[in-house]
This record gives C-alpha cells, sequence and structure tokens, in this order.
C-alpha cells in the first residue's frame, strides 16, 4: 500500500517490440478496434475491453474481459522516449473495481506503467488486494502494455 491511505502503487513492464515513434502515434490516435469516446478537454478516452488471462499466457486457462473506459493524455518527449498520462475505470458497476491513474512511459526496449489505483471495498478491499486482487491488476496492466505494443507493430507493417 503507498502512503496514501486507500490507493495501491502499481509498476509493470513489459517488453517493446515496435518503434517507440509507432507506440506514440498509436497513442495519439488510439489502437485499432477501441472506440472513442468523448473525454475531458486534452485526454483521449476510449471504451476498451480490459483483459485478465488466468493461467498466464501459454497457459490462458481463461481469460475475462471487463468494459472499461481507458483515458490517455497527450504524449509528451521525454528522455529519449514519451510519456503520457493515463488511466482506466470500469464502465459498468464501477465501485466493484478498482480505479487506476498513472502514467505510461515509452522507452526504446520497454513499456512501463505505474500510479496508483483504488481497491474497491475500503479496508476490506485493501485486504484483498493484498491477497488475490493485486495479481489481478499486475495481469491487467500487463494486458494493456502487450495490446498497446501490439497496436504499433500492426500499424507500422
Amino acid at each position: 500500500m503507498d502512503g496514501v491511505t486507500g490507493y495501491v502503487r502499481l509498476s509493470v513492464a513489459a517488453p517493446l517490440r515496435a518503434d517507440p515513434k509507432a507506440v506514440a502515434s498509436v497513442l495519439t490516435d488510439g489502437p485499432d478496434g477501441w472506440q472513442e469516446r468523448v473525454a475531458v478537454p486534452g485526454y483521449r478516452r476510449y471504451a476498451v475491453d480490459l483483459r485478465l488471462r488466468l493461467g498466464g499466457d501459454g497457459a490462458g486457462l481463461t481469460t475475462f474481459r471487463k468494459g472499461a473506459y481507458v483515458d490517455i493524455g497527450p504524449v509528451r518527449p521525454a528522455d529519449g522516449g514519451y510519456v503520457v498520462e493515463i488511466s482506466w475505470r470500469a464502465a459498468t458497476a464501477a465501485p466493484l473495481f478498482p480505479v487506476f491513474s498513472g502514467e505510461l512511459e515509452v522507452r526504446l526496449d520497454a513499456l512501463t506503467v505505474s500510479g496508483l489505483y483504488a481497491p474497491p471495498g475500503g479496508p476490506m478491499g485493501l485486504l484483498a488486494d493484498r491477497a488475490v486482487l493485486h495479481v489481478a491488476a499486475r495481469g491487467t496492466a500487463r494486458w494493456l502494455l502487450r495490446e498497446l505494443d501490439r497496436a504499433a507493430v500492426a500499424a507500422a507493417a
């Protein structure tokens, strides 16, 4: 848990196969298949099915999907790569799912998302997060990073 009561720190990295400029373009224009929605000024909002694959990528026992809104801020150059503010929340039954807010960094060899999320359910939610939910949060963030990388590779082809 972070020093801010009720929030949990999340930091996940994934290898980058695409060119960082292609990722920046996808972040600016939106990945194919993501439905753009009206967002607050300066951000783009997408309706997305966030995914969590149980059993890992190789085993793939089952995949859970949850409709969510992903908000992406302006892409800014930073230290040879790019950085963008990013957040997501459930599109329906929002009080039952975590809300995340943070930054996405694009480097030459990796994508990283880091920030804070609020597990649902107050103190009981924090206990559940320590037991199980943090694994789900990390898995969902990994899926999002891989999806952005995949979209950038496809867009550059």
